[in-house]
């Protein structure tokens, strides 16, 4: 009988199926327009700025924008040559794609590269290419990610083939262009390396303090870039605290989400089965872990629990780690020698049944919210090129595991009209984009856009009641409403509607003037209730994320001319 160990290579070892399987991993990104991930929108925005703020002079009275070498670059250095070529939807849309793609590329690289072979076992890690990370459309972290992960595995393929020099020489700008990617992909690099290192030191004959210092020289040429961070982090304009360190209970709910997409039960479901087959691999006689990812995966679990959740600024950093810890785990199982290859073979198809059926959710799941985006982003057809535009998104207090993914559809009308969009991130030295029209101050910038039924705990969105009497009506020509909850439609006294769906609509602003509609007439939303807001400081000054300098006054915003942009 045929043994796992034997020479012929296996149906799930092959390139071919290699291959396929990462034609798989861009199935659910092929039909959508706009890939539907929470922040996506934002970033197209910022990426429409970036493209076209010298074809627009409108949109240099709304926004600064200043190129600089910062570890967050990715994607944003991608569209310089292929907007131009593609349009940038479409050229965003290609590379979004990749990044499944190469992740998943990634970890059978890695497998193979420590197995010597794909083990049956390592299919079942493929799921985490649609991780929660990826679905919130941290896209520069993810690309980075992927990157890294191929990269981890050519630093062992090299160390292998004993081409330790070769790798020396070609880590130095391997490094650096991780970090200028995104710094989060360096950083994973750094730790799988050295742990893979110092393995090898290990089996050396070394033993394990002597083999940790040879593991860090040969890492020292993965160093340069942290020149790169320091000169980023101390420069005067940099903004963004690091706070919230050691919350077990958030790190907890991170893990319980690292598959969070649309149905709770199924992704519960595809996290247990992960986790119980690492418990296999403890009990069952006929499945072994190996030492090198077994190490990376421990090295990631201390930094997993190291980092606080909040850094530089960015929430979720603590976050985005858990599905590459788990990922790492799932790789380093593997059967043992001797187990039958009809054995090995039921393993990876049901491996295999595994990662093509979170596929198909995942393929279902984007449709429905590429539907979403298709219904509301029908309102940009009445919408003029260069309009002053405020948009008001829908939200609930309660932390729904289906995210609506419309929190940065207004970065849309800024894609497709170069329109003012009131939910770009507006934080110096976090992005090359701040926002820095002062005659929407309070309504212009993350999280403006989210509106609620009723002041929820510990946010800074608004009620709709308060958005709608509140908003500067001199600053903005058309108001947005994308799927609010329900409100006093005599708040809408003076915006003309244009475009209708059930509750969404898109109003002209009409009368400057706020509406006149009595305190006490709001029911709920009073005298009482607005004093309230006004102590909680819950619009002016308190709409701003900590941290964010207010901006300088910039020149009264000009209307389009006669002469379009390229768009």
């Amino acid at each position: 009988m045929q043994a796992v160990g034997d020479e012929r290579l296996n149906w799930w070892q092959t390139r071919w199926f290699v291959a396929a399987m990462a034609f798989v991993a861009a199935i659910p990104l092929l039909l959508p327009d706009v890939p539907p991930l929470v922040d996506l929108p934002g970033h197209l925005g910022r990426w429409r700025v970036q493209q076209s703020i010298g074809q627009a002079p409108w949109l240099a009275d709304w926004y600064n924008f200043e190129w600089q070498l910062i570890g967050n670059l990715g994607i944003d250095l991608l569209v310089v040559p292929l907007e131009p070529l593609l349009g940038l939807e479409l050229a965003v849309k290609l590379i979004v794609i990749a990044i499944p793609v190469l992740t998943a590329v990634g970890l059978l690289w890695i497998a193979r590269e420590v197995h010597g072979r794909i083990p049956a076992t390592a299919l079942f890690a493929l799921p985490i290419v649609y991780s929660f990370p990826f679905h919130f459309g941290f896209v520069n972290f993810a690309l980075a990610m992927a990157l890294a992960l191929n990269a981890f595995a050519l630093w062992l393929r090299l160390a292998r083939l004993g081409h330790i020099r070769l790798r020396a020489i070609l880590f130095v700008p391997l490094g650096l262009v991780l970090w200028v990617t995104h710094t989060y992909g360096w950083g994973l690099l750094g730790v799988l390396a050295f742990s893979g290192e110092l393995i090898r030191q290990h089996d050396r004959g070394r033993n394990w303090f002597i083999a940790a210092f040879f593991a860090g020289l040969h890492c020292i040429v993965l160093l340069p870039p942290a020149i790169l961070m320091l000169v980023w982090r101390t420069g005067g304009d940099v903004t963004g605290q690091t706070a919230d360190w050691f919350n077990w209970r958030i790190k907890a709910r991170w893990v319980l989400m690292i598959f969070r997409d649309r149905w709770e039960l199924l992704d519960m479901a595809t996290l247990a089965a992960c986790f119980l087959l690492l418990l296999k691999g403890v009990r069952d006689p006929a499945i072994e872990y190996s030492r090198n990812l077994s190490l990376s995966a421990l090295f990631l679990l201390a930094v997993y629990l190291l980092l606080p959740r909040i850094v530089f600024g960015s929430a979720y950093a603590d976050m985005r780690l858990a599905p590459f810890l788990l990922g790492i785990a799932l790789l380093a199982l593997r059967p043992k020698a001797g187990l039958s290859i009809r054995g090995a073979s039921v393993v990876a198809a049901i491996g295999m049944a595994f990662f093509v059926g979170r596929v198909a959710a995942t393929t279902v799941s984007f449709w429905q919210y590429d539907q979403s985006y298709d219904r509301q982003l029908a309102a940009l057809d009445k919408l003029p090129v260069g309009a002053r535009l405020l948009t008001f998104i829908g939200e609930t207090c309660r932390d729904e595991w289906t995210m609506s993914r419309l929190e940065h559809l207004p970065a849309m009308a800024l894609t497709r009209k170069l329109a003012f969009s009131n939910d770009q991130w507006s934080m110096a030295g976090a992005q090359m984009l701040t926002v820095k029209y002062d005659p929407g101050r309070g309504f212009n910038h993350d999280p403006s856009q989210i509106v609620t039924d009723v002041k929820c705990p510990r946010q800074y969105w608004r009620p709709i009641a308060v958005a709608l009497t509140r908003f500067p009506r001199n600053a903005f020509d058309y108001v947005w409403m994308v799927d609010p909850p329900a409100y006093d439609r005599r708040l809408e006294a003076g915006l003309t509607p244009l475009w209708r769906d059930g509750n969404s609509a898109l109003f002209r602003v009409e009368d400057r003037r706020p509406p006149r509609l009595l305190m006490q007439d709001l029911g709920p939303y009073g005298p009482e209730y607005f004093e309230a807001i006004s102590r909680r400081r819950a619009f002016g000054k308190a709409s701003s994320r900590p941290g964010t300098p207010v901006p300088a006054p910039p020149p009264r915003a000009r209307a389009p001319g006669s002469r379009p942009p390229r768009a």
